[in-house]
């Protein structure tokens, strides 16, 4: 499962785009298709990730975000400290 708003992918990068395409079709890294589950809420969206596995993204997009959208000090450093004490990874997709 991944999670993300696709409503603004027009404005994401090829790199990230033809990343999530791969997993749609199954020619990603794992060869497994991965389904979109969105709620639209970052904490919902984040518990079902750390229950059930998955990767949820909220990228910048050129057009209404262009360096992101998401706050550092109380909504970002948290959430990734969360994840990664849990078994994941966090990236700033650098």
């Amino acid at each position: 499962v991944y999670s993300c708003n696709e409503a603004n992918s027009e404005g994401w990068d090829d790199d990230l785009r033809s990343y999530l395409r791969a997993l749609k079709t199954g020619k990603g890294e794992t060869k497994t298709r991965y389904a979109l589950r969105y709620v639209g809420s970052m904490v919902g969206d984040i518990h079902r990730t750390l229950m059930y596995g998955g990767i949820f993204c909220y990228p910048s997009d050129s057009g209404v975000h262009p360096r992101g959208n998401l706050q550092l000090l109380y909504k970002i450093a948290p959430m990734a400290y969360v994840m990664e004490q849990a078994g994941g990874r966090s990236s700033d997709g650098r």
